[in-house]
This record gives structure tokens, sequence and C-alpha cells, in this order.
């Protein structure tokens, strides 16, 4: 395992550096000056080349690229142009807050999603099965702002159960803090959901026709055993990576869900970033997405031998 780990790690490591160098060569890429843009309407020469020698962007690119990422690896992000104050101030808030409604969500889906599809695929061809795969396709169909704005209306407008908009940390009050993410949990969970439901009664007929499932039943087994002992850990496996890959996906990407329930999550920070002109911060985001995807990925391939039998580490 240690030698399997020690491997997964060094190949994270080029991954890495090659979407650092492309992040900073899009970002590069966008037109306009970003020392102008800090300087604002002001037409003055000499402040333009001081902040231009500040930010190294009269180095050539290779030398900007090295500076940067020695940055990086002592923390520093860099400095918000729109918001004049340190990237990384603001990251680290705006990921506190993704990270509370993506977990949770993920966990939700996948705590409804795996019984529910080994339930439909141990009712392979019957009305059971027909009734769970179409919910799932209705959730894979459902846009996410459109289901959002729904339970607004219905728990939060129409009920009054919920809060509509605002946001309270689960640092500063811990039930208030909960209350606001009931909402915005439930949605992303319902939307993610149907992925899995798929992949688990896929899953679960493939492991259903090999022989030792029918082997377990020519013992005795009950069908309660039989799914507990011998479906469920092969199941478990290509849930689990896909389970991984829809959290590293989520940390970056659910900006549909923190605009229509106001999160300032870091989806919503990067949006309005790009509309802003804030490269430092469009930057910064682009990296704590990236390290999040690939960190989430490393954690999924290192833990799923461990969960599912039929895999090993080579």
């Amino acid at each position: 395992m240690i030698r399997y780990a020690i491997t997964r790690l060094a190949l994270a490591l080029p991954t890495i550096v090659i979407a650092l160098f492309l992040i900073f060569a899009l970002i590069r890429l966008i037109p306009g000056d970003p020392a102008q843009l800090i300087l604002g309407e002001t037409d003055d020469p000499a402040a333009l080349a001081r902040i231009r020698a500040e930010l190294a962007l009269d180095q050539p690119l290779a030398v900007q690229f090295y500076h940067w990422v020695t940055a990086l690896g002592q923390g520093d992000f860099g400095k918000s142009i729109s918001m004049e104050s340190p990237v990384l101030d603001l990251l680290v808030p705006a990921m506190g807050v993704t990270a509370s409604l993506v977990i949770p969500a993920v966990v939700l889906a996948a705590i409804m999603a795996v019984p529910l599809g080994m339930f439909a695929a141990w009712r392979q061809n019957t009305r059971t099965d027909t009734v769970v795969v179409a919910l799932a396709t209705v959730s894979l169909s459902i846009p996410s702002f459109w289901l959002g704005l729904m339970m607004l209306l219905l728990f939060g407008v129409q009920l009054d159960i919920f809060p509509v908009v605002g946001y309270i940390s689960l640092t500063e009050d811990f039930t208030q803090g909960l209350h606001y993410l009931v909402l915005p949990v439930l949605t992303l969970a319902l939307i993610e959901a149907g992925v899995l439901v798929r992949l688990a009664r896929a899953s679960t007929i493939e492991v259903l026709q090999l022989e030792y499932v029918a082997h377990a039943r020519a013992k005795g087994l009950s069908e309660s055993a039989v799914a507990c002992r011998h479906v469920l850990p092969n199941v478990i496996g290509p849930t689990w990576i896909m389970i991984g890959l829809v959290l590293g996906g989520l940390l970056g990407g659910a900006v549909v869900i923190e605009t229509v329930f106001s999160l300032p999550g870091l989806g919503r920070l990067m949006v309005e970033a790009v509309f802003a002109r804030d490269y430092p911060v469009v930057q910064g985001c682009m990296v704590i997405v990236m390290l999040c995807y690939v960190g989430v990925n490393l954690m999924i391939e290192l833990t799923a031998p461990v969960l599912c039998p039929a895999l090993r580490y080579d």
C-alpha cells in the first residue's frame, strides 16, 4: 500500500505542474493589462511601469511562472484588484462555504442512491425498477437552478419554513447556519443522486450475475445477507470512484446553486471575479479548484481498494 501511495503521489505532481502552467497561460491570454486595471483610468507611464515591475510583468513568461509558483508554495496567492485584499483571505471563507454545501450534499446523495440503486437491481424489469429508473432519469434531467427555485418557492415562500436569502456561517451560529444550508444541500443531493442511482443499479446487476452470488444463494443465505456480505462490497468500488468525481467537480462547479441561494461560495466568487476582471482572484480560484479535484481523486484512488475487495494495490 505504501508503495502504491507513493507512486500515486508521484504521478499527481506532474498533473499539478501541468495544470498550474495551463492556468497561468490561460490567464495571460485574456485581453487587457493587469497593471492598467490596478492603476485604473490614470494615464501615468511611470506608475504603470512601477506596477508592472512589482508584478514581474516586465519579465519573460518563464520567469513570471517561476515567481508565481514560488509565491503559491509560500501561500501567497497575490492581491485582489477589485477588493484590494489578499486573495487567500477571500478564498478561505469561500471554500469553507462551498465545502459545507458540497460535502453534505454528496454524502446525502450517496446514502439515498446506493440502497435505491441496489433495490432497483434486485427488482429488475419490475414496476419498482421502472419507477426508480424513471426518477433517476428525471433527477438527471432537471436543471439545478429550476429545482433550487422550486425549493425556495415551496419551502421558503409558501410554507415559510426556511429562509429565502442570506447566509450565516456555521462557525458563527451552527443552528442558524444549518437552517440556511438545508435547502441548497437537499437540492444538490437530489440532482446528483440520479447518476449514483443508475451506477449503483448497473453495478448491482453485473455483480448479481457472478457465480459466487449464485453459490451464496445455493448455500441458503438470505437475500439480505447476500446483499450486505457479497454484493455491496463489490458495488461500492465503482460507486465510490464516481462519488469522488462528483465531489471534485462540485467543489468548483456549484456556482449555480450558490447563486440561486445567495451563498458566498468559491464558484460565485470566481464568477464575480471574472466579471470584475480580477485576474488574481480568478487565478487563485482555479488553483484551489484544481488542487481540490486532484486531492479528492487521489484520496479516492487510495481508499477504493480498501472498500472494494475486487480492487488491489498494484
